[in-house]
């Protein structure tokens, strides 16, 4: 039997892209990783990086050119089908996309079109408004059949009081489990 194969989206929230490719390093020697990247990350440059940069890093890790557009998505579904789609980071943004249905970017027509088959979605959000308008988003996913998230804390609680970002040293263990059918306890994560 061959490798599980997981599908690896990334969205816009940039200043997180480091701590991601650190935590799936190992990913690929166990798993078949399709890279996939939302519209606005794949053409957007930063001061974090540019986006040329943070393709060519996703093509050497998983060994395929990144799906970026709806139309590439959609296969991953019906005909190309993955045993669990990660999306790290998930933006607030893509967040109340999948919550309330939305389909417009590569990332949730990836998303969308692997639900329908009934297998995992693992999501590690950032987010600066995750205890003010991101909130009820999370707590939908949190309690979708097949959605599970990557543990979860305040990641600066001085600086940025509302906001929520997963430990993405836990996207690997989060994804075991899910692929088990099961979410990573505890979901809310206390940083000392």
């Amino acid at each position: 039997m061959g490798k599980k194969r997981i599908g690896l989206a990334m969205c816009g929230s940039y200043c997180t892209y480091e701590k991601l490719f650190e935590s799936i390093e190992g990913l690929s020697e166990k798993y078949e990783l399709v890279p996939i990247m939302s519209e606005t990350a794949a053409y957007t440059d930063t001061r974090f990086g540019d986006a040329a940069g943070f393709k060519r890093r996703l093509y050497e890790l998983t060994g395929r050119e990144v799906v970026q557009s709806l139309v590439d998505a959609e296969p991953l579904g019906p005909s190309a089908p993955m045993d669990a789609l990660i999306i790290a980071p998930c933006t607030g943004n893509t967040m109340a996309k999948l919550a309330h249905g939305i389909t417009d970017s590569a990332v949730t027509m990836a998303a969308k079109a692997h639900l329908r088959n009934g297998k995992p979605l693992v999501i590690a959000f950032s987010t600066n408004d995750g205890l003010t308008g991101s909130a009820k988003n999370i707590a939908e996913l949190f309690n979708r059949k097949n959605i599970y998230l990557v543990p979860y804390g305040q990641d600066d609680y001085e600086k940025k009081p509302y906001s929520l970002a997963s430990d993405f040293s836990l996207i690997e263990k989060t994804l075991e489990a899910a692929l088990n059918g099961k979410q990573l306890q505890p979901a809310l994560r206390v940083k000392n």
